[in-house]
């Protein structure tokens, strides 16, 4: 048994976890945590695109101002759906006037009218 407080014992219903159990951190739900976005002009949301079609929910969210993540690992090396995705991605942010820039290997960042992706990554001091 591992013995935990706080957080583990208003989710879980108990202070102790058995070894080898897991908490679905996924699954918990915090009690500020539906009203957090409600006063927000925009949010940062993380997405993951499983398959192309996928990112029809994904735009609705550039249209609505928010910062989207994009994961698009699943599909990376299917050359059709990546350019298809590449295409509909330039076309929501022409639509929004807005701005999408890759900023990792597989992640994608779509960003909202009035907010710039900048290119250029931000390097420590030699």
């Amino acid at each position: 048994m591992m013995k935990k407080s706080g957080i583990l014992r208003r989710h879980h219903g108990s202070e102790t976890l058995d070894e080898g159990s897991f908490l679905d951190l996924g699954a918990m739900q915090f009690d500020d945590e539906a009203g957090a976005l409600a006063g927000a002009r925009g949010a940062v949301r993380l997405a993951e695109i499983l398959r192309f079609e996928d990112l029809n929910t994904v735009s609705k969210f550039a249209y609505q101002g928010d910062i989207v993540l994009l994961d698009y690992t699943s599909i990376a090396n299917d050359q059709v759906a990546m350019k298809r995705l590449s295409v509909d991605l330039k076309n929501v942010a022409k639509d929004t006037g807005g701005d999408v820039a890759g900023i990792a290997k597989n992640l994608l960042c779509i960003a909202p009218a009035g907010i710039r992706i900048d290119r250029q990554k931000i390097r420590p001091s030699a």
